[in-house]
C-alpha cells in the first residue's frame, strides 16, 4: 500500500502521467512517419535523413547559442523581481535573434558546400539548406517561448503545446514523403521543428505581460556573460556529439556500406522514440526544480526520488521493448530493416545507464558547473568514437551499439565519483 501510495502523491509521478500522453503522440507519429520513410526512402535514404538531422540540431544550437537552459535557471530565479527578469528576457531574445541572422545567411549563401558535406558529396540537396536556412529564426523564437514558459513552471501549458506541436509536425511529415519521398524527408527535417512556433504562438497571443518586459534599452552585458557558460555547455555537446555521431556513421558507411549505415540509424530512431519518455520529463521538471533547491538534502531527495518513481518502470518497459522488437521493427519499418533487432541488447542497456546518468548530470547545468560538465563530456565522446570504431572492426555495426553501452557505463561511474560526497554522504 506505501508503494501505490508514493506513486498516487508524488508530484513527479503525476507530472509524468500528463507528460506520457504528449510522449504517446509523440512516439505514435514517429511511428507513422518511421514506416513512411520504409515504404517511400529505404535504408540509404534514412542514412542520408540522419546525417541531416545531425546538421540541423547543431545549426539549431548555435542559433540559439546554447542559452535557453540559461533562460529556464534566469526567469525561474527572477519571476517575481520585474527588473532582473527584463533584463534576462531582454538580452537572450536580443543575443538569440543577432545570431540566428548570422547562422542563416551562411547556410542560405553556403549551401551547395554544405550539402556535399552533409550528403557524402551530393550537392544536389542544396536547395534543402536554403529552406532550413529560412526556416531558422522560427525555430529559435520558438525555443524562446518555450524557455521563459519552463522557467515559469507552466508545466501543464508546454505538454499542451508539445500535444498540438506533435499532431502539426507528423502531418506536415507524412504528407512531404508521401508527396516528396526522399526529398520530402529531407525538407521535413529542415521546417517542422520551426513550423511548431505557430502553435507556441497561438498559445500565448493572450498572455502579453511578458513582451512589455523585452526592451533592447535593457539588453545587460552582465547577463551575456552569466549566459556564458550554459551557452559554453550546450554548443560544445552540440557540436561535437551530433560531430561524433556523424563520424561513426561515415565510418559504417565507408566500412560497411550505407545500408548498414540506415540499419544503424534505425535503431538510433526506434532509442529515440522510447527515450522520449524520460527526457522530456528530465527536462521540464529537473532542470527548474534543481535551479530552485539549494541543498544538498534536497538534490539527493530529488535525484532518488526519480529513480524510485521512474526508473523501475522505465526498467520494465525497456525488458518488454526487447522482447517485443520484431514486432516493433515490422510495425516501424519493413523487412529491410530486419537485421536492426541484433542490435537491441546493447542500445537497450546503454540507454538505461544514460538516464541513470542524465538526471544527476542536470546539476552540472543547474549550478553552472561548466568545467565539469565540459571534461565529462569530453571523455565521453571519445570513449565512443573510438570503441566504437574498435568494435565495427570486430562485430560489424552491432560493435556501434556496445560502444554505446561501455560509453554509458564510463559516463555513470564519472558522475557518481564527482557527486559522490552529495549523494552518499552524510551533510548536517
Amino acid at each position: 500500500m506505501n508503494f501505490i501510495k508514493h506513486y498516487i502523491n508524488n508530484r513527479l509521478f503525476k507530472l509524468a502521467s500528463l507528460n506520457s500522453v504528449s510522449v504517446v503522440l509523440r512516439v505514435f507519429s514517429g511511428v507513422l512517419t518511421s514506416k513512411f520513410i520504409a515504404i517511400f526512402v529505404g535504408a540509404e535514404g534514412l542514412a542520408l535523413i540522419g546525417n541531416l538531422r545531425d546538421f540541423v540540431s547543431s545549426a539549431q544550437a548555435f542559433s540559439t547559442l546554447g542559452i535557453s537552459n540559461g533562460i529556464i535557471k534566469y526567469v525561474a530565479e527572477f519571476k517575481k523581481n520585474t527588473k532582473e527578469l527584463s533584463k534576462t528576457l531582454s538580452t537572450a531574445l536580443l543575443l538569440g535573434i543577432t545570431a540566428t541572422i548570422i547562422i542563416s545567411v551562411f547556410c542560405f549563401f553556403f549551401a551547395s558546400n554544405l550539402s556535399v558535406i552533409i550528403f557524402n558529396h551530393e550537392s544536389d540537396y542544396a536547395y534543402v539548406v536554403k529552406i532550413f536556412s529560412i526556416a531558422l529564426p522560427f525555430y529559435t523564437l520558438n525555443i524562446f517561448v518555450l524557455a521563459v514558459i519552463n522557467g515559469f513552471s507552466k508545466f501543464k501549458r508546454i505538454i499542451l503545446f508539445n500535444i498540438f506541436g506533435q499532431v502539426l509536425g507528423a502531418l506536415i511529415t507524412l504528407f512531404l514523403i508521401w508527396k516528396k519521398n526522399t526529398d520530402g524527408a529531407l525538407i521535413a527535417v529542415a521546417i517542422v521543428e520551426s513550423s511548431l512556433f505557430v502553435v507556441t504562438l497561438l498559445g500565448v497571443l493572450n498572455k502579453k505581460s511578458i513582451v512589455p518586459l523585452i526592451k533592447t534599452k535593457n539588453f545587460d552585458i552582465g547577463y551575456v556573460k552569466k549566459f556564458g557558460a550554459y551557452s559554453g555547455m550546450t554548443l560544445f555537446s552540440a557540436i561535437v556529439v551530433p560531430l561524433v555521431i556523424f563520424f561513426i556513421r561515415s565510418y559504417i558507411i565507408d566500412n560497411k556500406g550505407l545500408e548498414d549505415a540506415g540499419q544503424w540509424e534505425a535503431m538510433n530512431r526506434i532509442s529515440k522514440h522510447y527515450l522520449m519518455f524520460v527526457t522530456t520529463l528530465i527536462s521540464l521538471y529537473i532542470l527548474p526544480r534543481f535551479v530552485e533547491i539549494n541543498t544538498v538534502k534536497a538534490f539527493r531527495k530529488e535525484v532518488f526520488n526519480f529513480y524510485k518513481t521512474v526508473m523501475p518502470i522505465f526498467g520494465v518497459g525497456l525488458v518488454i521493448i526487447y522482447f517485443s522488437r520484431e514486432i516493433i521493427i515490422q510495425v516501424l519499418f519493413s523487412e529491410e530493416f530486419k537485421a536492426v533487432s541484433d542490435l537491441f541488447f546493447w542500445q537497450l542497456l546503454g540507454d538505461f545507464f544514460k538516464i541513470l546518468s542524465v538526471v544527476i548530470a542536470y546539476q552540472f547545468i543547474a549550478k553552472k558547473m561548466f568545467w565539469y560538465y565540459i571534461l565529462t563530456e569530453a571523455l565521453s565522446v571519445i570513449i565512443l568514437y573510438f570503441s566504437s570504431v574498435y568494435l565495427i572492426d570486430l562485430y560489424g555495426i552491432r560493435g556501434a551499439n556496445m560502444a554505446h553501452f561501455i560509453n554509458y557505463i564510463a559516463y555513470y561511474g564519472m558522475i557518481l565519483f564527482i557527486f559522490r560526497k552529495e549523494l552518499f554522504f552524510n551533510y548536517k
